[in-house]
């Protein structure tokens, strides 16, 4: 018996992380805001930190510390410059990192920014049953990010698989 899956609704954490956004001018915090609810996921919490790694972590730790958390999606930090720090404030926290992610992702953004793609650090991975999802912080990219990749995963109703399905075995030893 092949029955439809129902969409499992998930409460999801967002990030943003740079030195110049506030809460007035963030437009991709608020991108993947507006793109997790109208998909009927739940919003735990949205914040704002300046690109250092210590209070990056600090949140994240907070987040994933919290049963009520599934997944936490950032934006920001995510290029070459010296301010961003983001993939080195993230990579010690996960159990495990999630390669294909960054990988796709970059694929994808080929097809509209071309080589510069290549100074993207995206990256995704799971740490104490909460995915994490680091994007770049344009709005641009957090809407490819959430579109071609994280909106499917994060649905318990793609198929073949998605993330959500593995929720419960997350913890497994």
């Amino acid at each position: 018996m092949n029955a439809e899956r129902q969409f499992i609704p998930l409460d999801i954490a967002v990030l943003t992380i740079s030195d110049t956004r506030t809460a007035e001018n963030d437009s991709s915090g608020q991108a993947l805001v507006t793109a997790l609810t109208q998909a009927g996921h739940h919003l735990f919490e949205k914040t704002i930190v300046t690109d250092d790694i210590y209070q990056i972590r600090a949140v994240l730790s907070r987040w994933i510390a919290d049963v009520a958390v599934n997944a936490v999606i950032t934006t920001g930090g995510t290029g070459v410059t010296g301010r961003d720090g983001t993939p080195e404030a993230v990579l010690p926290l996960l159990d495990k990192v999630l390669e294909g992610f960054g990988e796709v992702f970059r694929m994808i953004s080929y097809q509209d920014i071309k080589s510069s793609t290549l100074q993207s650090r995206a990256l995704a991975g799971v740490a104490n049953a909460t995915y994490i999802f680091c994007v770049p912080g344009s709005t641009n990219a957090c809407r490819t990010a959430w579109d071609s990749l994280i909106k499917d995963q994060l649905d318990y109703r793609t198929r073949p698989c998605n993330l959500v399905q593995l929720m419960p075995r997350l913890l497994e030893k």
